[in-house]
């Protein structure tokens, strides 16, 4: 009896292992799309961005949610498309990012105290948490990394020194801190390299 109990608990740790490697295989590979294909990223979380506005509409229309509620959820939208303007070279201390930051923080508390304190299904908690909270600000983390090959500009908001775009962005190239750069770090460090044999 002892044994298959102590088993179970080793298989749901091989679960978890399983889930948290597709998670990270998941991720990596929409890093990697998101840093090809920037243009249709920024078209698909403006649209997402979108449908999450138009959700908090039908929740003012058709449901009774707080009213302070609705309007933060509908503000951090609103800044998550200002955030798009300058898509995908995402500035981490411009004011638009913190107050999205700020408002996403906010918005999780008035949901919190108000799933709270009012009984709702778990589906239905989950269904706004996902589509209203967690759609959008997932969408824009994952692409924070395709800022770092996006060819340098004059619209680029800090300063360039003399005016040269391109000697700057090659002093700043080396410096990555997106999500795939992340996961490209771990690869190198994790995992074992094979060694090709050269003839």
């Amino acid at each position: 009896m002892w044994f298959l109990y102590l088993l179970s608990y080793v298989a749901f740790f091989v679960q978890i292992l399983f889930i948290v490697i597709s998670i990270a295989a998941g991720l990596y590979y929409l890093a990697e799309i998101v840093e090809e294909y920037t243009v249709a990223s920024k078209k698909v979380i403006w649209w997402m961005s979108v449908i999450s506005l138009v959700i908090y509409v039908c929740f003012i229309l058709f449901e009774e949610f707080p009213i302070s509620m609705n309007a933060c959820g509908i503000l951090a939208h609103l800044t998550h498309l200002l955030i798009l303007n300058s898509f995908p070279v995402v500035v981490l201390s411009s004011p638009q990012f913190l107050l999205a930051i700020i408002m996403l923080v906010v918005n999780h508390y008035l949901a919190f105290s108000y799933f709270g304190s009012v009984y709702h299904p778990f589906s239905e908690v989950i269904g706004y948490f996902t589509l209203c909270l967690w759609l959008v600000p997932f969408a824009l983390f994952v692409s924070l990394s395709a800022n770092e090959n996006v060819l340098p500009t004059h619209s680029e908001t800090t300063p360039l020194l003399n005016n040269d775009v391109v000697s700057n962005y090659f002093s700043r190239r080396g410096k990555k801190y997106g999500l795939l750069s992340f996961f490209n770090y771990a690869k190198e460090s994790i995992l074992p390299q094979r060694n090709k044999k050269v003839f």
